[in-house]
């Protein structure tokens, strides 16, 4: 298969499994599960799994002690996006942090036009129209509270996702690094992160390290955290800014907030408004428009 192709549909599945998430993280936050612990068990089982995955496949998990600081990088990169988005729900509304973290492929547009690589003027509209579809799906309600803080911390984890995507693109050190490597080698960092963070908590504040897992049905759901929106998400989402280019890439991530949108409506019983149907045609129009070859 040509590798664009393989690209663009690795594009569109991790923004997909990525927009599982609510289905698996909201009743365990809503079971009262904390963030930090749900954030540790959902990178630490995705290492076991890509650990399985690599054995079953007699792959070597040998990587060059140079090329660890950037592995380092990225899981410290991708964890920061799921943390400042998480942090950002304290003082907006999540629609308005949704819209901004979607700036993303904005920056990743800049990004590598400051590496002087330069997208065309067909991605860039469909970077435009993708944005006003997306706050069509994901505007706030009115009278809804916004902060400063909160309008900050989404930017941060936007342009953090955009890091990630450009240094797994760019990277000559790490281009020879299979993906699955690649792949656990970032996680693995990641759960570091985590466990550092919640290790600090419980010295702040007194409570167990593990604590809101309170049945095989939460576990079911860490065990589809791990695999859906984290393990085949990073796996697929690596093939497809190697082989497409991360500012396409991207732009393929809308499919990660109609997902959500649609998961909400047909699992959590939530609105759906000829608003939200709008903004979906135009998402889906504007990654039409760009994949398209003339």
């Amino acid at each position: 298969m040509d590798r664009k192709v393989i690209g663009y549909i690795c594009g569109i599945a991790a923004g997909v499994s990525y927009g599982l998430n609510p289905l698996f993280a909201k009743p365990l936050i809503e079971e009262g599960m904390p963030v930090t612990v749900m954030l540790l068990f959902r990178y630490s089982l995705s290492v076991l799994m890509v650990l399985f995955l690599m054995a079953a496949r007699k792959e070597s998990l040998r990587v060059a002690r140079k090329e660890l600081p950037q592995l380092a990088l990225l899981g410290i990169l991708f964890a920061f996006s799921s943390i400042f988005l998480f942090a950002s729900y304290l003082y907006i509304p999540s629609g308005l942090a949704t819209t901004l973290v979607y700036l993303y492929p904005v920056f990743v547009a800049l990004i590598m036009a400051l590496l002087k690589f330069y997208p065309s003027l067909k991605t860039w509209l469909s970077i435009i129209a993708t944005f006003a579809g997306i706050c069509l799906l994901s505007s706030p309600g009115a009278g809804a509270e916004v902060r400063f803080l909160g309008i900050l911390l989404s930017i941060i984890s936007a342009l953090s996702y955009a890091l990630y995507l450009v240094i797994v693109n760019r990277s000559k050190r790490l281009r020879g690094i299979p993906e699955d490597r690649l792949t656990l080698y970032v996680l693995i960092f990641g759960s570091l992160l985590f466990a550092l963070l919640r290790l600090g908590q419980c010295v702040r504040t007194g409570c167990p390290f593990v604590e809101g897992l309170r049945s095989f049905a939460d576990f079911g759901r860490l065990l589809g955290l791990a695999l859906f929106p984290t393990l085949i998400s990073l796996l697929t989402l690596a093939v497809s800014s190697r082989y497409i280019g991360p500012t396409k890439t991207s732009v393929l991530g809308v499919f990660e907030p109609i997902t959500a949108l649609l998961i909400g409506v047909m699992v959590f019983s939530e609105p759906f408004s000829l608003r939200s149907l709008l903004g979906i045609v135009i998402c889906i129009a504007s990654v039409t428009f760009m994949i398209l070859r003339k």
